[in-house]
């Protein structure tokens, strides 16, 4: 193939949401149809039912037509007046988002919607910085004028009621009716001496690719090498091979908060210099886990998984004990008390708490739920912004009355943890879970095949979702967790192409269908988890695009900067000190910002 850097592709990095195209039409959303979330015969359920078969229509005509022209100012009008019906926070990023045009021209259509007197701003803070959006009395009034004449016409037109409620982009919610074809063979296989190699975590994820490793080389026409490491060997690896004159793997998989570092330590190859970008479809991709993959605006990643870390608890527990799912972080200490008794060897809660790059990721995603990043990042609507990082000072934050109150909330879960808290990590918090040792744990979803995959574990079908539980000045959050495939910088010029037909490849919905159908809980693209196989298969899938649509995936708990490494390790080393008792959360955290200065600081010199 030719390579040609592709110009125009709006990867805008600089940007919380993707513009590409509206996440909302295109793919469908997967909660209920709009007209059942209102009262049947008002004057919303009208309005809803129109506006669900205008974006119907509009995605019908975008995906057929060829070429066409997104009607900015009808799909973010449609996209706020949905998110009005259904109850769902509208941001000016997931206007621009649902535009199908570039984020700076989606940003000037809103203005010009605002200033005609359809858009209302909404302060959500005290500040008034943070807003969201809503439609107008304006605009309801007259829209209700527009969904009457809208209905007529089509009663007219077709000679009867327009049903749009089972249709979604590419099909039907019909039990067995798929959406997404079987991964089609390549049509010239990829020339590789040797072979494709790829450089992988050691997860269940990537051990479904392995296992799938002879359907694969069927499909790209060659044999497929892939060695996996744990997350720190894995870190390790990869700056090792990128110290090699020509790389040792045509594709490796890099951790989302790596990006900064690697890209910095020139490891990895802009996509957008290689590869035409939109082959990838980058408007299919959760917008939080695409934009994870960015750097200085540009795209050096494509998402193999995007995993945010959620609260799994027992539903059964809690139904029988007639206690409400935790919401909050008052609700996780309430409830692991209730549950907690050693004696019949059950215990409230089990999380990250061994020593290093566990806990200091436990420790992070702690902070971001009671609203503290751990370096400072511009709030706006739905969190901070960490699309900028390249370029601006990097300063911690990470003594503050905030990370004051998340230490604190993990020294009080210690007392309803399992007596190996302070070893367990990634797998050790989930095994007890799903053995039904413990009523609460916090886990990839990557890691919910250990019980959903598992009939005879006692969390099998029990088990609820839930974002992290928040503190009192924090929003319910999902963060994005995962890995992206990326190009090394170093790969042999002869392997380039055949490298960018593989990451096509490997990420395609049909692709991350496959997984998902082999044990993996992980899909990135908007169109796999609206897939009627895969959604049968589990309940994570429509909950995580739930929370997609709600601004609650997010990947800034965890900001891919240069450095993040290194303060994920120092959080883990310094939190573990204080868990074990020979500090004070005070002391911790002290200690934990002057290093984590230093460290910055060097990296700023």
């Amino acid at each position: 193939m030719s390579r040609r850097p592709h110009r125009d592709a709006p990867t805008h990095s600089s940007e919380p949401m993707n513009a590409q195209y509206s996440q909302t039409n295109r793919f469908g959303q997967i909660s209920a149809p709009l007209q059942a979330q209102v009262p049947v015969g008002s004057a919303e359920a009208e309005i809803a039912r129109v506006v669900e078969f205008l974006a119907n229509i509009s995605v019908e005509l975008e995906a057929s037509l060829d070429p066409t022209t997104p009607n900015p100012h009808l799909n973010m009008l449609l996209h706020l007046l949905r998110g009005h019906f259904e109850g769902r926070l509208v941001s000016a990023s997931s206007m621009a988002a649902a535009s199908g045009v570039p984020y700076a021209t989606a940003m000037r259509k809103l203005a010009e919607i605002q200033a005609a007197g359809h858009v209302e701003q909404r302060p959500r803070t005290k500040t008034g910085r943070s807003f969201s959006l809503h439609p107008s009395q304006q605009l309801l009034e007259r829209f209700g004028l527009v969904s009457s004449r809208v209905s007529r016409i089509a009663r007219k037109t077709f000679g009867g009621t327009t049903h749009t409620s089972d249709y979604f982009y590419g099909g039907s919610y019909v039990t067995g009716q798929a959406t997404i074809a079987p991964q089609p063979a390549l049509l010239s296989p990829l020339k590789l001496a040797g072979g494709l190699r790829i450089l992988i975590h050691g997860d269940p994820t990537f051990m479904v690719m392995e296992s799938l490793k002879r359907q694969f080389e069927q499909i790209v026409g060659t044999d497929i090498h892939q060695r996996a490491f744990s997350i720190d060997r894995l870190h390790e690896e990869a700056l090792r091979n990128a110290e090699r004159k020509k790389s040792a793997y045509d594709l490796i998989a890099v951790d989302l908060p790596w990006i900064g570092e690697f890209v910095s330590k020139g490891v990895l190859h802009p996509l957008n210099k290689v590869m035409d970008v939109d082959r990838l479809d980058p408007g299919d991709f959760h917008t939080a886990g695409w934009q994870a993959t960015h750097w200085g605006g540009q795209p050096y990643g494509v998402p193999s998984q995007t995993t945010p870390e959620l609260m799994f608890y027992r539903k059964d527990w809690f139904s029988n004990d007639g206690l409400a799912p935790p919401v909050t972080h008052a609700d996780v200490l309430n409830a692991a008390r209730h549950f907690h008794d050693p004696r019949q060897g059950r215990y409230g809660v089990a999380w990250n708490a061994a020593r290093g790059t566990a806990l200091g990721h436990t420790f992070m995603m702690t902070c971001a739920a009671f609203g503290q990043p751990i370096i400072d990042l511009p709030a706006f609507a739905g969190g901070f912004d960490a699309s900028g990082l390249a370029n601006r000072p990097h300063v911690p934050t990470l003594d503050t009355p905030r990370s004051r109150a998340a230490a604190n909330y993990l020294m009080e879960l210690l007392e309803y943890s399992p007596p190996d808290i302070l070893s367990m990590s990634w797998y050790e918090r989930v095994r007890p879970y799903a053995a039904g040792k413990v009523a609460m744990a916090y886990g990839y979803t990557l890691l919910a095949p250990y019980f959903e995959l598992d009939e005879t574990c006692p969390a099998h079908g029990n088990t609820g979702y839930l974002p992290h539980p928040h503190g009192p000045e924090g929003t319910p959050i999902a963060p994005v967790g995962g890995y992206a495939l990326c190009i090394p910088a170093n790969i042999a010029e002869d392997r380039l192409d055949a490298a960018v037909e593989a990451l096509i490849t490997f990420t395609s919905p049909a692709a991350q269908k496959l997984y998902v159908q082999n044990g993996s809980r992980t899909a990135p693209r908007y169109s796999v988890g609206a897939d009627p196989e895969v959604r049968r298969l589990s309940s994570i899938f429509e909950t995580v695009d739930q929370m997609s649509w709600r601004d609650e995936l997010q990947f800034w708990p965890r900001p891919p900067i240069p450095k993040i490494s290194d303060i994920i390790n120092l959080c883990g080393v310094e939190l573990h000190d204080m868990l074990r008792g020979l500090v004070s959360p005070d002391e911790a955290l002290a200690r934990l910002q002057a290093r984590a200065e230093e460290i910055l600081e060097r990296q700023e010199n």
